[in-house]
Formats: structure tokens, C-alpha cells, sequence
């Protein structure tokens, strides 16, 4: 694992007229406060390239799906420099992946359908804060 990732396992409640996702909430581990909330898709077998955020908090959930992230740590000071972490989240698995500041993230649609992806960040968007690198940059397993 890399330091300070948490992967959060989440509720699924299944009725017979709809389903309730359980997300986050400010008393979970992981939660930073909140800056914004927004909606992606990754198509099968597309793969979005490395990003890391300096300051930003990212707590990911995909609720329709299968996305695989993968992790690489190259924080000078930490504990887990140089590793990475990967994990399929969704359908099958149905976490929550908290990442802190400073650690790499890519990802790909693994899912056959629609892959959807919920982030709640603690800080609005801000495209100085983030920094992204070409796929071949860093270990992806």
C-alpha cells in the first residue's frame, strides 16, 4: 500500500424500486473537507494518463462499472517512494479509494458499459494545483 492511501469499503442497499449508494461522510477517514464533487466516465479499455494533485484530496467512488486505478508514490519524504498500488473499484468491489496530495494517479475503463466515476474533492478545481505526465513516465501495471 502507499502512505495515506485508504481504501474504504462502501454499503450497497438494494431494494426492489432502487438502490442507495453510500459515498462519504465528514466523520469518515479520508474526508478533508469539501471543495467540490464531479462526474466521469472512463470508456473500456481507455487509459487516463498520470495526474497528481499538490494540495487536493481526491476521495473516488464508482458506483456503475469497473475502473482500475493505479497508484505511484515519488514523494521524496515518504515511507512507500517509489511504489505503486493498483485496484479494480465498482461493480465487484465497491470502495471508496482516498488519495492524498502528491501521489501519481492513472486510470482505465475496465467495465464492458458504462464506467462512471464520482470524485469529492476538498478543493474546487484549480489547473496550477494539478500536474499530469505522459502514461510511460511512471510503472503501470
Amino acid at each position: 500500500m502507499i502512505e495515506g492511501v485508504i481504501l474504504t469499503p462502501l454499503k450497497k442497499i438494494c431494494g426492489d424500486k432502487g438502490s442507495v449508494f453510500h459515498g462519504i461522510k465528514s466523520s469518515d477517514k479520508g474526508y478533508a473537507g469539501f471543495g467540490e464533487a464531479y462526474f466521469s466516465t472512463v470508456n473500456y479499455g481507455d487509459i487516463k494518463s498520470w495526474r497528481k494533485h499538490k494540495k487536493m484530496t481526491l476521495n473516488l467512488i464508482v458506483p456503475v462499472g469497473e475502473i482500475k486505478f493505479v497508484l505511484y508514490d515519488s514523494r521524496i519524504s515518504g515511507k512507500s517512494r517509489g511504489r505503486t498500488f493498483s485496484v479494480i473499484i465498482g461493480d465487484g468491489n465497491y470502495c471508496r479509494l482516498t488519495i492524498p496530495p502528491q501521489v501519481w494517479m492513472a486510470f482505465e475503463g475496465v467495465g464492458k458499459g458504462l464506467n462512471l466515476l464520482l470524485d469529492v474533492a476538498n478543493f474546487e478545481h484549480d489547473p496550477e494545483e494539478e500536474e499530469r505526465a505522459e502514461i510511460e513516465e511512471f510503472p503501470y501495471e
